[in-house]
């Protein structure tokens, strides 16, 4: 896939000054258009933002919803980085049958599903079920 080697280039550009743990990421658009993103720290922690986060905060702030794939780097050597539970999660809010390209640095990768990587999940489709409660207002 011509946009996988993309994300090994994002990871380039990780500001990474405290964990040095750099990840990069490359989404792709149904219409083919590619958006990149690397992991952002902070000092505060939990401030920072991974870079499949970054990535899909940059196509939906340009309009996108729609995704066909993301491919993700880093520098570990003898395994294929995965997403945390918390861009598995971010994921889903925009479908759960596409793909997810785990990578190493030699170029060689392992091809997921966002349902592959978070089974049994919550979507935005959940909200609109019927509940057996409902509060005051109507919701």
């Amino acid at each position: 896939m011509a946009y996988r080697g993309t994300s090994q280039g994002a990871k380039e550009f990780a500001y990474c000054p405290y964990s040095k743990f750099r990840v990069g990421a490359a989404l792709l658009a149904h219409d083919g258009t590619v958006f990149t993103g690397c992991n952002v720290e902070n000092a505060s922690y939990n401030l920072g933002l991974c870079a499949e986060r970054t990535a899909i905060a940059k196509a939906v702030s340009g309009g996108y919803r729609s995704f066909k794939a993301i491919a993700i780097a880093s520098d570990l050597e003898d395994q294929f980085i995965s997403p945390c539970g918390g861009c598995r999660q971010f994921m889903r809010e925009f479908g759960d049958h596409w793909s997810v390209y785990l990578s190493k640095p030699d170029g060689s990768y392992k091809e997921m599903t966002i349902e592959d990587l978070l089974p049994v999940s919550f979507g935005p489709e959940d909200l609109k079920k019927k509940r057996l409660f409902t509060t005051k207002n109507g919701s």
